[in-house]
């Protein structure tokens, strides 16, 4: 892994596409299993500790699994985009009918905004946003081998 120093924090990027798909694979596990000690009462998680560490970690899945794809396409680890801005920028460009944008729209709104930052915890919207967030990564692991990027 590679370190880039900013002035407040220090981020550690993929440099491989394997590295940023294996990460957004375990992000997504974590996740799952982080989420799976809130129980579940009349349709909302009740440990919102456990949503708000569940949510931002599949966000994180998401966006690790663009990267792979775009670290596969030659993009250099340095240059991997670094807001939700520059993210919904990248997948306008992928010719997939919006589906993946609006699959990365759920996934932000879902999980980091409404779950992570104000602490929802509607099972129906937390589920919709993890749903998204791992075909992202099924999309964008298929898309990051495939022989004809």
């Amino acid at each position: 892994m590679e370190m880039k120093k900013g002035k407040r924090t220090t981020k550690v990027l993929p440099i491989s596409r394997e590295e940023a798909l294996h990460e957004a694979k375990t992000y997504f596990q974590n996740a799952k299993e982080t989420l799976s000690k809130s129980p579940i009462e009349y349709g909302v998680y009740t440990e919102p500790k456990y949503v708000k560490e569940a949510a931002g970690m599949g966000y994180l899945s998401a966006l690790r699994a663009i990267d792979s794809f775009l670290l596969a396409k030659g993009t250099k680890p340095d240059k991997l985009p670094t807001s939700i801005e520059e993210y919904m920028k990248v997948l306008k460009k992928i010719p997939h009918n919006g589906k993946l944008l609006a699959a990365l729209t759920v996934v932000y709104q879902n999980l980091h905004i409404f779950a992570y930052y104000r602490g929802g915890i509607g099972v129906d919207m937390v589920k919709e946003g993890f749903k998204r967030a791992k075909g992202l990564i099924e999309t964008f692991g298929k898309l990051s081998f495939s022989e004809n990027l």
